[in-house]
């Protein structure tokens, strides 16, 4: 039994190791200014989707109280 929590651990080790150098090397990070940019063009895109989903809300609350208005 303990042989085999040794070659479990030792395989743990090793599975950190080879994670840890691929994100320290093979990794490509951006920079500050490419993650502000990303950040901005998320931000602008959450907005104008907000935006839209809002009109269309009300768009359709406006038709839904005609519809209610005629039937009532």
């Amino acid at each position: 039994m303990a042989k085999s929590n040794e070659n479990f651990l030792k395989r743990s080790v090793k599975y950190i190791k080879a994670c840890t150098d691929e994100l320290r090397y093979k990794v490509t990070w951006p920079t500050s200014k490419e993650l502000f940019n990303s950040s901005v063009i998320v931000l602008v895109a959450s907005v104008i989707l907000s935006l839209f989903i809002f009109l269309v809300d009300q768009a359709f609350e406006f038709v839904m109280e005609g519809i209610y208005k005629l039937v009532i």
